[in-house]
This record gives C-alpha cells, sequence and structure tokens, in this order.
C-alpha cells in the first residue's frame, strides 16, 4: 500500500519513512506498565501518544497488530540490578501479596486508559505468564556465548557485541544507568554494562515469587519478559517498538542487545520514543512521593479528555510542561470543541469539499505525528464557511477516530438514555397492568429488573413516579 507516514525513528536518529516488513500490515510493541502503583499522568503521556499513532496507523489502512506487557515481577528500583523488586516493595506498602498487587494496579491502569480512550492493545500479556519463555531465551544465549553465570545469576555479555550503544549513542565513559539512577558497581558483571537475565535466591532470599530453573530458583530480570513477550506473540521480525525516552537506555538497548543475540539477524525497524511530562521541579516520578494520576484530576473537576487534548497539543518529541493553568486551557479549547460539534446538525456531505481538509488532517499527523497542527485542521473545519453542517459534522467524527476527544459521547449518552426512559416506561406500564390482575409476583419482578438497571420506582397517588439512582 501507499506509504504516507514518516517517523523520527531513534535508531537511525532521523525522520524517516515509515515502511513495514509486510504491505498493509504493521506490528506494533509497546512497553506496558509496572502494576505496583497508580499510573501517573505523566506515564500516561506516553500512552496517549502511542494510542493516536495505532489509531492513525489504521485511518491509513494498515491492519495492526499491537502487543504490550504488563510487568508483575523482574523490575527493581535501580536500573543498575539493584535495590528491591518494585512488585515486592507495592507488596511490603499496602501488606498484599504481589499478585494482589498486580492485579489490583493492572485493573487501576486499564480503568485510566478507558477514561482518557486509549484502546487496549490486541495482546496484553503479563510476565508471570512467559516464565517458560524466559528460560527457554536465557538458555540459548548461555549455549551461544552471549550468556555467563555468576554469582548465582545469569548475565548478558555485552562485550560480545560490536555496538552495544546502538540505540543510545552513549559513549562508555558517560554511562549513566537509565535515567533514574547512577551507576552502582557489581562485582559479578563481566563489563559494567552486563545486565541480569536471571536472579536466584542467592540475591534476593525475601523474592516472593520464584520459579524453578536450570540456574536455581529465582526470578527473571525486567529487560528480558519484552523481547520475550514480543517474538512469542508478533515473531522474529518487528515493526515497530513503543515506550517514554526513559527506557531507551537501559531498557531498549537491552531488548535489542538479547533479541539480535539470541535470533541473530536484526530485530525491530523502527523506535518511537515520547519525550517527558515536567511539573515545576522536573521530570514526574512516582519516587518524588504523591504525584498527579486522572483520579486527582477528575477530583478536581477536570474531564480526562481534557488531559488527553493537554497532550495532543503539543508534539510527542518536545518536553511538556505541566501546570494546571495550561490544562485550564486546554480545557476551555476542549469544551469549545465540543460545544461547536454538538452544534452541527445532521446533513449532506460534500466530498469534494471535505477533501482538502481531509487531506491536511493526514499530511499533519503523517509528518511525524503532529497532532498539534492536526488539533488546527479539526478547527478550522468547524470554523469553515464552505463547509456545510453535514460536512463539518463528517469530518469531524472522522478525525475524532484518531485523536478519540470524545466528541460523540454526549449523544451518545443521550440516546442511552432515551432507550432507558422508554423501556423505563414500559416495564412501569407492565407492572401496573400485573398488579392490576393481582398478580404481585410479577410486579415484584419488573420492580425487581428496573432496580438492576439502575431506576428506582415509587408509587404516588397520581401515579409511579421514577428515578435513576
Amino acid at each position: 500500500m501507499e506509504n504516507r507516514l514518516s517517523l523520527y525513528n531513534t535508531l537511525t536518529r532521523a525522520v524517516e519513512p515509515f515502511v513495514p516488513r509486510e504491505d498493509g500490515k504493521v506490528s506494533m510493541y509497546t512497553c506496558g506498565p509496572t502494576v505496583y502503583h497508580f499510573a501517573h499522568i505523566g506515564n500516561l503521556r506516553t500512552y496517549i501518544m502511542e494510542d493516536v499513532l495505532e489509531k492513525f496507523l489504521r485511518f491509513l489502512g494498515y491492519q495492526v497488530t499491537r502487543v504490550m506487557n504488563i510487568t508483575d515481577v523482574g523490575h527493581l528500583t535501580s536500573d543498575a540490578d539493584t535495590g528491591e523488586d518494585k512488585m515486592l516493595k507495592g507488596a511490603k506498602r499496602e501488606k498484599k501479596t504481589v499478585l494482589e498487587i498486580a492485579d489490583f494496579y493492572a485493573n487501576a491502569f486499564f480503568s485510566d486508559c478507558r477514561k482518557l480512550a486509549i484502546k487496549r492493545p490486541d495482546i496484553v500479556e503479563p510476565a508471570t505468564h512467559c516464565i517458560d519463555d524466559f528460560i527457554r531465551v536465557i538458555g540459548a544465549l548461555l549455549e551461544n556465548g552471549f550468556a555467563y553465570e555468576a554469582g548465582g545469576n545469569v548475565y548478558f555479555d555485552t562485550g560480545k557485541l560490536e555496538n552495544y550503544y546502538v540505540l543510545s549513542n552513549q559513549k562508555e565513559e558517560e554511562l549513566a544507568v537509565g535515567v533514574r539512577d547512577s551507576v552502582e558497581e557489581d562485582t559479578n558483571k563481566r563489563n559494567k554494562t552486563d545486565f541480569v537475565l536471571w536472579f536466584t535466591k542467592s540475591k534476593f532470599d525475601d523474592q516472593e515469587l520464584k520459579w524453578d530453573s536450570p540456574w536455581g530458583l529465582g526470578y527473571p530480570g525486567w529487560h528480558i519478559e519484552c523481547s520475550c513477550i514480543s517474538m512469542k506473540h508478533l515473531g522474529e521480525y518487528l515493526d515497530l517498538h513503543c515506550g517514554g525516552v526513559d527506557n531507551i537506555f537501559p531498557h531498549h538497548n537491552n531488548e535489542i542487545a538479547q533479541s539480535e543475540a539470541y535470533l541473530g539477524h536484526p530485530w525491530c525497524k523502527y523506535w518511537f520514543h515520547v519525550r517527558h511530562l515536567n511539573d515545576d521541579s522536573g521530570k514526574m516520578s512516582k519516587s518524588k512521593g504523591e504525584f498527579l494520576t486522572v483520579s486527582l484530576l477528575e477530583k478536581n473537576g477536570y474531564d480526562p479528555l481534557a488531559y488527553r487534548m493537554f497532550c495532543l497539543q503539543s508534539h510527542y518529541r518536545k518536553p511538556l510542561r505541566f501546570s494546571f493553568e495550561v490544562l485550564d486551557n486546554a480545557a476551555q479549547a476542549y469544551s469549545k470543541l465540543k460545544k461547536g460539534f454538538a452544534a452541527l446538525a445532521e446533513g449532506e456531505a460534500d466530498e469534494a469539499a471535505m477533501a482538502p481538509y481531509r487531506e491536511s488532517f493526514i499530511q499533519a499527523l503523517a509528518n511525524d505525528l503532529n497532532t498539534s497542527m492536526a488539533l488546527t485542521v479539526l478547527f478550522d473545519v468547524l470554523k469553515a464557511p464552505e463547509l456545510s453542517a453535514g460536512s463539518k459534522r463528517k469530518l469531524a467524527e472522522e478525525f475524532d477516530t484518531v485523536l478519540s476527544l470524545g466528541l460523540l459521547e454526549e449523544e451518545k449518552a443521550a440516546e442511552v438514555d432515551a432507550e432507558l426512559a422508554a423501556w423505563a416506561e414500559e416495564q412501569i406500564a407492565k407492572r401496573a397492568a400485573a398488579k392490576k390482575a393481582k398478580d404481585f409476583a410479577q410486579a415484584d419482578a419488573i420492580r425487581e429488573e428496573l432496580a438492576a438497571r439502575g431506576i428506582q420506582i415509587k408509587d404516588t397517588r397520581e401515579g409511579t413516579v421514577w428515578s435513576v439512582g
């Protein structure tokens, strides 16, 4: 199919045409959450932009298969393979089991995604479901000489690679582990950039989740899970890998190292990374104590989709500074957008008149996912004097399949409310007839059915009245 999209590829450090390996199909992997706490809105900026990218690919006609992991074991508080497992830390904090923590915060994450109109990936795989896959790949890396055992753990040997820093383009003397930690020495490592593939009880005796392996009772390192889950569901070649910029090093660097050492050929063509959301103190982080969540935004009176609008107003490769003042501006723009759409009446659409605006929308997003310009095109549509209301409405609906700002939500809710009201009146009439026929069992059954749908009824002298709630 005709290529329309160009993206900044972190691997080549250039904006280049996006050409998947198989015509018309895209394999897409996005790093998922470590489910030890609520996601903060900085995390969610990345998922919003990945969501827009996936939906735009589908808008262009690609068949997308998107896979995401859930990290429920193995992600330590330091990128230097030190500190507590984040899942164990969450379990201790809340006096629950690791699996209880994982289940609760995974559900909370997907609840936030629904509020932000983020589509659930086609395949979601928790790390704890893939232990046999990790063991198989680690075993192969040991056999081909890219891994070694030391101090009870299994390490990947980065010294066997010609260019370990292929993604991050760092120099070893400048090495800092991720953006979260300085390097800490692990005397078991042959090279300071080596990373753990499998931990054993010799390192973490208090780890709750452990599995038998050829190297002892233990659990996988964080980096191995994404490689294995991607290969399990998307095969040996991956078109597009996404994540936040803090994943570039060491996580994504390590994914490339172990995947290509295992496969024996290049693995992923395109790497898409979203910059941080910052506040006055710098990058938003859970480690700073209290942090902003979708629920806190809601408590402060903000529609979560106003936050989505806030994110779309900035380019994904630019740091975005958060303040409530700026969010207020986005909320006002979002309210204006929804009111403008709601004022549009149904009507005939003129395809010839619509075509230039549709093309402008596609060009904006095809130019390295310029969501700010795409929003400008949407507002231009609503203001365009040469477009009929029907044409404006159709274009806005089309654009919203990508932007997902809920333009049709209130109308859909109104349709549901009207349908519910008609059904309630019908059931109340049936109940009145049942009472008149002294069929009180049927009347009670109807009352219970109404209550099950949230409708409370009250019999008065003037007749039966009902309310929702």
